[in-house]
């Protein structure tokens, strides 16, 4: 059996690429994830980390979810914190944020080697030993309790009031306690160089840039386009899916499909005028049908890496998006035709998206096939193959730099005698 050092000598052995056909043994592995209770972005990302290391242990805050959304994750049932138990769990889980933090240091990784957690929220805050390797991928230090305060506040009708001063004062020491997790990390991997500066903005540390995967293989090349424009997204503020409806219902020649529900719901109703056509929620394939033959995808959130715009890409289909964000990693914006996959807007208002509609009608035939090649920047594939680089980077640094040779050995060694092998191709 490989020990570690032996691996991670052979990842740093330049050209091979670390982790691309070859066998990690990284000892007993606990993998930690914010909440289970839908299947989403974070929760892809999850089922891939799992892909990686099939026999690891997963923890959460609370798991309630479906048995075909677990199939997705190996079927794996995580252990719980005593949130799980408490009244309304399953669908008020939210409120107890100000418990989460206390809730996921009760959760005990202390029998493994690696911790891998996956966070938006509060994972990362795992307590894990000096001879242990946390390595934290981060979807986003926690949204509410940073940057995104204030819209938080003014979205949830708090900016004013008992309410909301307890909320201030709440989301206050959640910002504390969750820069003092920080120091626990060993190596953070961020989700898009956009969550990376806002990573070193409120930890203080670099972090390596791994985008999420995407599954590429779902979402087929389409290169006959019709004429009408879509967008596709759970309706909540952030997202602005209102912003997208109102600014096509002041151009009544465009037609624009929406599909998805949500709190927004109602309001996007309300806007909407007889060329937007409310779809609701929608399957998965009628959700890639309606991908494959629009004109365009049109994109307004400020997102931390936006996978719906990948897809829409991987589909053939450009992409009009808001000009922050990981959609600046995602989409080309090019004068070049041989390159360009989209275009952006600079502010999220009717006007912008107007004059970005407008410019993208001037500028003529999208190349599908550009499209689809950016998009397989994305696939799975890369992301298991970039991640497990990064893992046995920290690995051989701890090795190597931080612990004394005879504590280096004996950890190789007991790990060793306890691991089971992992192939993964």
């Amino acid at each position: 059996m490989d020990t570690i050092e032996d691996q991670v000598g052979s990842c740093a052995d330049p050209p091979q690429p670390c982790g691309k056909h070859r066998r990690r043994d990284f000892g007993r592995v606990a993998v930690v994830h914010d909440w289970l209770t839908t299947y989403a972005g974070s929760e892809k990302v999850l089922a891939q980390i799992l892909q990686i290391w099939p026999d690891a242990d997963l923890f959460t805050v609370v798991d309630f979810l479906t048995d075909e959304d677990r199939d997705k994750l190996l079927g794996k049932r995580a252990t719980t914190s005593f949130i799980q138990r408490l009244p309304r769990a399953r669908t008020a889980y939210r409120t107890y944020l100000p418990l989460m933090p206390l809730a996921i240091e009760q959760l005990d990784v202390s029998g493994y080697d690696l911790v891998i957690s996956s966070s938006h929220a509060v994972a990362k805050g795992i307590l894990t030993g000096p001879d242990q390797l946390h390595v934290s991928y981060v979807h986003s230090p926690i949204r509410y309790a940073w940057d995104l305060q204030h819209r938080y506040l003014s979205e949830s009708r708090l900016t004013s009031g008992l309410k909301g001063g307890i909320a201030r004062v709440l989301l206050h020491y959640i910002r504390i306690w969750d820069q003092r997790t920080a120091h626990g990390v060993d190596a953070f991997i961020a989700n898009s160089s956009f969550i990376a500066r806002r990573i070193r903005k409120a930890y203080g540390y670099d972090a390596t840039v791994v985008y999420p995967p995407v599954d590429i293989r779902s979402f087929a090349l389409h290169t006959q386009k019709e004429d009408f424009y879509l967008t596709a997204s759970r309706m909540v503020p952030y997202k602005r899916v209102p912003l997208i409806v109102e600014a096509f219902a002041n151009m009544p020649e465009r037609r624009l499909v929406v599909i998805g529900d949500g709190p927004d719901f109602e309001r996007v109703k309300a806007v909407a005028t007889p060329n937007v056509t409310l779809l609701g929620y929608q399957s998965d394939i009628e959700l890639i049908d309606y991908m494959q033959r629009a004109k365009a995808f049109v994109f307004a959130a400020e997102e931390d890496f936006g996978i719906t715009p990948v897809e829409a890409q991987a589909c053939g289909t450009p992409v009009i998006a808001y000009g922050r964000g990981g959609s600046l990693e995602t989409v080309v914006g090019s004068d070049d035709a041989r390159t360009r996959t989209g275009l952006f807007f600079a502010q999220q208002s009717v006007a912008d998206v107007i004059d970005a509609v407008a410019r993208f009608e001037a500028m003529g035939a999208f190349d599908p096939l550009v499209c689809r090649a950016n998009a397989l920047r994305f696939t799975a594939e890369r992301f298991r193959d970039e991640l497990l680089d990064v893992v046995a980077k920290a690995v051989g640094h701890r090795v190597s730099n931080e612990l004394p040779h005879t504590a280096a050995s004996s950890v190789a060694a007991a790990g060793s005698a306890r691991r089971s092998e992992t192939s993964w191709i």
